[in-house]
């Protein structure tokens, strides 16, 4: 794996998902161009099965702030455990919606493009957030600022960079990599890697 990745001691066992080496570094995995939004021009649309509405940065900034350390895994079998990050909670921004009873899944839309779905459930959990800042710093564009969706229980492509929408659906989509053969869920201790 090279100089900048190492194989998880013993110790590490319930950290590090089956197949995934540490790394010393940050990689930067990216399909297709990196959009650059400033924070004055940056919004997150919500729409389909929801009341749609659309929140400015400001609007986010309002909401409650919180701090968070988290491992976070690479479908490419690299994890970097202990991420700081600070950003708004999921179940604290999902406060503000008016989300219909039979909404049962999410397409996440980004800047550039980029889709991918989780269901309602994977969506909405405490442990999930909208990071804006990145050991201490504004999230740089490369990881996705201003703005991205961390979502620590599932594969890094799952916690969509450069976020700016999110569709409320009852049935369940296909987001890029997973039309393109990757995992319908991506769950990084049952190797959902991709999808049979």
């Amino acid at each position: 794996m090279g100089k900048h990745f190492h194989k998880p001691g013993p110790g590490l066992a319930d950290r590090v998902p089956p197949g995934q080496h540490l790394t010393s570094g940050f990689p930067v995995l990216t399909y297709g161009d990196t959009p650059e939004v400033a924070t004055s021009q940056w919004e997150l649309r919500v729409w389909g099965l929801v009341a749609e509405q659309k929140f400015s940065w400001a609007d986010m900034m309002a909401l409650p702030q919180c701090e968070f350390t988290d491992d976070f895994h690479c479908v490419t079998t690299w994890s970097k455990l202990d991420v700081q990050w600070r950003g708004i909670k999921v179940t604290d921004f999902v406060k503000t919606l008016k989300i219909e009873p039979i909404a049962a899944h999410v397409m996440l839309h980004c800047y550039g493009g980029y889709t991918t779905n989780l269901a309602l459930g994977d969506f909405i959990r405490e442990e999930n957030f909208f990071a804006h800042n990145l050991f201490g710093e504004p999230l740089p564009v490369p990881h996705g600022g201003p703005m991205r969706l961390v979502v620590p229980h599932l594969y890094a492509w799952k916690s969509a960079k450069w976020i700016n929408g999110i569709e409320f659906l009852e049935e369940q989509p296909l987001g890029f990599w997973e039309r393109n053969g990757y995992h319908v869920r991506g769950e990084p201790w049952a190797v959902e890697r991709y999808s049979m």
